[in-house]
């Protein structure tokens, strides 16, 4: 057998979220086929076995979070049969969950309730391992600290509940305090004194059977955490995994408003888990709208990546913005003459096309716009090759994939890697070697129909460009002073004015909007 450790998939990433299998217990997988999907703190990724033969275990569940060289699948010899699953699957992190119901179990299987005779003291007496409500403190061992809102032994409730404490002990008679309320009240002292005689047959059934409120929700720790950040109320949902447990589907519905809950009954009514009705109660009535007017989502992977690099950029380097407006009609027209060519057919070309070429032609006049602030080494870092990140918005956050070498490409080169990076983008598949090593960023609000605004360096460089949407706007012609209607836009420049100062912000700005208002000027370049 051979257990594959999750791998560090980017430089100095120490976790990943568990975010879909690919593969199940018993399938047959070969060298290099995909059998996970973890989300990083820089993107989605697949991630391909290393071995061959049948899937034996699946280690982690969906949706965990767990550090790199965690055994994530065991993969045994290929047409070797999986282990047989537990009789029981644990879904609860509490070791001992469960442990009462099945020493109750064993111990009414081991005697008929019907075959004893209550009457005859001897007799109950003679039945070893039967566990009798009113057995003395030193017949029946030391005894567990009781539930909250637990009834006294006199009560029938409270007989089922010291029947449920007696089966919990461990196999070499240790008491265990682990299985405790979620709730952390008071728990009030359990009266130890002997009942005046013996309870009902009926004790005997397991206590879980008559009172489902005694055990806690099942619910795996991911799915508690993820309760917990959510405002659910784990004890008003009705669990739709294994065994009645509580599911992430099930607490995010929850969150939605759209989860089911538990009916809970009325304070007083005549029910064997009446006693817990009123926590429960208050539960639903102080959260069943939480979930409708709020939600909480975790910060993680991607988006807490992004945050992070942000928060850093914004903090550390000094922005300048600037701002020109420009008649972008004769790109236009440029963007229409190149869809007809035959070698770019199969491309899609648009503006967005024109300005990163236009940008990589403009640093060669200002260089500095292509290099970052070494602030641990106090050295200006001057890069020779263009890596051009496109800044991509995707449902887990923002990513800034990079053209390598784009200054190296032809204008048809670059039209197809930049399909290519906008497409892998969108999918969520962007790998992290993809945006490592970013040297100059555009980021297009146009294509949400926004002006322009004041975008943040992306950590790593200098100076970030903002391409505006592209509108009619009435211009007027500076040949002949008329008014007419153009394809106009805004471009904003942010730049580290550490080193790269107003002059050199400004030349590149202009340049790059002189390209657009005027390709055939490319050619000073």
């Amino acid at each position: 057998m051979s257990e594959f450790l999750l791998p560090d998939v980017g430089e100095g990433l120490t976790e990943a979220e568990i975010v879909a299998w690919k593969v199940k217990v018993g399938d047959t997988v070969e060298i290099n086929d995909v059998i996970v999907e973890i989300e990083t703190a820089k993107s989605l990724v697949e991630l391909p076995s290393p071995f061959e033969g049948t899937v034996l275990a699946l280690l982690v569940p969906e949706g965990e979070t767990i550090p790199v060289g965690t055994p994530i699948i065991s993969i045994g010899a290929p047409g070797e049969a999986p282990a047989a699953p537990a009789p029981t699957e644990q879904t609860e992190s509490d070791p001992y969950l469960g442990m009462a119901e099945k020493a109750g179990a064993a111990e009414a299987a081991q005697v008929d309730p019907a075959d004893i005779d209550l009457s005859n003291p001897a007799a109950s007496g003679s039945m070893e391992g039967a566990s009798l409500v009113g057995r003395i403190k030193a017949e029946r061992g030391p005894m567990r600290r009781a539930r909250r809102g637990s009834a006294s032994p006199s009560t029938e409730a409270g007989a089922n509940t010291q029947m449920q404490v007696q089966g919990a002990f461990s196999p070499g008679g240790a008491q265990s305090d682990e299985v405790m309320p979620a709730d952390e009240s008071p728990v009030p002292a359990v009266d130890q004194r002997p009942a005046p005689q013996a309870a009902p047959a009926e004790a005997l059934v397991p206590a879980a059977a008559q009172d489902p409120g005694v055990v806690r929700t099942l619910a795996k720790p991911p799915v508690r955490k993820l309760a917990k950040d959510l405002g659910v109320d784990l004890s008003t949902l009705t669990g739709s995994g294994p065994s009645g447990s509580i599911t992430r589907d099930d607490v995010q519905g929850a969150a939605s408003g759209g989860g089911s809950r538990t009916p809970v009954p009325a304070a007083g009514a005549d029910t064997p888990g009446a006693s817990y009705g009123g926590s429960s109660q208050r539960g639903l009535t102080s959260g069943s709208h939480a979930g409708e007017r709020e939600t909480r989502e975790p910060i993680k992977g991607v988006r807490k990546m992004m945050a992070t690099a942000m928060s850093q950029s914004a903090f550390t380097s000094p922005h300048v913005t600037e701002w020109v407006t420009v008649d972008v009609t004769a790109t236009m027209q440029l963007v229409e003459r190149l869809k007809a060519r035959r070698e770019l057919r199969e491309v899609k070309v648009g503006p967005l096309l024109v300005l990163a070429r236009a940008v990589i032609l403009a640093m060669k006049r200002t260089p500095e716009i292509n290099s970052f602030w070494d602030e641990a080494a106090q050295e200006v870092v001057h890069k020779h090759y263009v890596n051009l990140g496109i800044a991509a918005a995707t449902p887990r956050g923002l990513v800034v994939p990079n053209v390598k070498d784009a200054d190296s490409l032809s204008l048809t080169e670059l039209a197809a890697a930049l399909a290519e990076l906008t497409a892998t983008a969108r999918d969520g598949k962007t790998q992290p070697a993809e945006m490592a090593g970013g040297t100059f960023t555009i980021t297009n609000v146009g294509v949400f129909g926004v002006d322009a605004g004041t975008p943040i360096i992306n950590p790593g460089e200098s100076a970030i460009l903002c391409f505006g949407a592209i509108n009619k706007r009435p211009w007027v012609d500076e040949a002949t002073g008329e008014i007419v209607v153009r394809d106009v836009t805004t471009l904003a420049l942010s730049f580290d004015h550490r080193h790269i100062d107003g002059e050199k912000g400004s030349r590149f700005l202009a340049d790059v909007a002189g390209i657009l208002h005027d390709p055939g000027t490319a050619l000073l370049f």
